[in-house]
């Protein structure tokens, strides 16, 4: 990507198992920061696209784009100081699109160590209770809702 802004447009994608065991990865940059899949969108990539790149290089996991719930949720929040040189000059918020992903139990998951360096799979309610970001919490608690229970063929 060299040195271009990222685009303030990203994908949220909580990957998970048809009994909701949720898939969170610890940030390399700031232990303790567990999160779902996330990622910016590229230039002239659709939003589906995003995600199942985003799911791909995070994971390992490999998805096609119809796998994914688009649940046409967004959530707009104010960029974290210590990210926001990633960005154009001025740019302050970033609007979050939020897709699930269900998976078989024992799905492998291979993370890119450079990103994340830790992953567990815990029951929604308490992984919603572990993760950083209001919107992640908030994405993870409707997934009962939203979700897809059919996984994706192993």
């Amino acid at each position: 990507m060299g040195n271009a802004h990222k685009i303030p447009v990203s994908t949220l994608v909580v990957v998970h198992t048809p009994d909701l065991e949720v898939l969170l990865i610890e940030r390399a940059d700031r232990r303790g920061f567990w999160q779902s899949v996330t990622g910016s969108q590229d230039p002239g990539e659709s939003l589906r696209r995003t995600a199942v790149r985003e799911v791909g290089e995070e994971t390992g996991i490999v998805a096609v784009e119809a796998d994914l719930v688009d649940w046409e949720t967004t959530n707009v929040y104010e960029i974290f100081a210590v990210w926001r040189h990633r960005y154009a000059p001025g740019v302050t918020h970033n609007t979050e699109h939020v897709f699930s992903l269900c998976v078989p139990p024992g799905t492998p998951v291979r993370l890119a160590p450079d990103e994340h360096i830790a992953l567990r799979w815990l029951p929604f309610e308490r992984a919603a209770g572990e993760v950083f970001s209001w919107s992640n919490r908030q994405a993870i608690l409707m997934l009962p809702d939203k979700a897809s229970r059919v996984p994706l063929r192993p």
